[in-house]
């Protein structure tokens, strides 16, 4: 083994100096944190062991303690049979409509604003000014002083409660952010490699396929997530330009938790709660740390 270090006479010890590690500042630090994340882990272990427990311990009082008997029953009657209005097939058709919902206006939306945030970042086109203080307009308009004008058009387009005017809906009121969002990211790209491309020949399509692309992945993320999150959890939009038919989970969990009709089964609506909030948590939880990264590296320049 080599010899230990040994400072000669009179030397200072060099390198960062030890923090102790109960230092009044980890303490208020820590501290916030934990109590911080309490805050908002206490409401969904209430809901997952109410989801977990049958009516009659649930009637005992007691919501904070675990279930004595584990039941899966709740869940299967939130999927499969609950009544969601004067259906009562669950939330299985909600399920499916919000997919048919999501999945085009969320590729839809994030393929257009990534063209359009390209090519205000790096093809000054004549209006290209005017067309940016557009997006930031839209961008900020609350979108509840536009339902009634949309559901005009809608109508006179034969579209109106109908999943298709849905998708239209979701695509274009997410489009002004998702743009500002691209335009950001791809302003904070090496502006050299862009030239270097026009230089060598490449046209607007070919740097923005196999140059831009390949290096926008965490801010393709940042879309994915604001655009699956927010058109997923929607409940506006879904129960104004949809009919029962076509309503989307939440929509449906609406009806299931604000029934005034039979008993109130709480377990039953903590199963919906949970299984109507599954899929954007997935998606943030696999998808976290890229969303970090594109956020950070999208708001390097304005």
């Amino acid at each position: 083994m080599p010899d230990p270090v040994v400072l000669k006479s009179g030397a200072e010890p060099w390198g960062a100096k030890p923090r102790r590690a109960l230092s009044r500042r980890n303490i208020v630090l820590y501290g916030t944190l934990l109590v911080a994340a309490l805050y908002y882990l206490l409401p969904l272990y209430v809901m997952i062991v109410t989801s977990l427990k049958g009516m009659p311990e649930i009637r005992l009082g007691n919501i904070f303690s675990p279930p004595v008997e584990i039941t899966f029953e709740p869940w299967a009657k939130a999927w499969a049979t609950a009544c969601t209005g004067l259906n009562c097939d669950g939330l299985s058709r909600g399920f499916w409509n919000s997919v048919r919902i999501t999945v085009p206006s969320t590729l839809i939306s994030i393929l257009v604003a990534s063209v359009n945030g390209y090519a205000l970042a790096n093809w000054r086109f004549k209006g290209a000014e005017v067309f940016f203080t557009i997006l930031i307009v839209g961008a900020f308009i609350p979108y509840q002083v536009m339902i009634y004008p949309i559901v005009i058009v809608l109508r006179e387009m034969g579209i109106y409660g109908t999943l298709t005017g849905l998708v239209i809906v979701h695509t274009i009121f997410g489009m002004p952010i998702l743009t500002l969002l691209f335009r950001n990211y791809f302003a904070s790209l090496p502006e050299e490699l862009f030239k270097a491309a026009r230089i060598d020949g490449a046209g607007f399509w070919q740097i923005y396929g196999r140059i831009m692309l390949p290096m926008s992945m965490p801010i393709f993320v940042v879309a994915m997530i604001l655009q699956i999150t927010g058109i997923w959890n929607d409940f506006l939009f879904g129960v104004v330009f949809t009919r029962p038919d076509t309503y989307p989970m939440t929509v449906q969990l609406n009806n299931i938790v604000n029934s005034v009709q039979g008993v109130k089964e709480y377990n039953v609506n903590m199963a919906a709660t949970l299984l109507t909030g599954a899929v954007p948590l997935i998606v943030y939880f696999v998808s976290g740390r890229l969303f970090v990264r594109g956020i950070a590296a999208g708001a390097v320049k304005g």
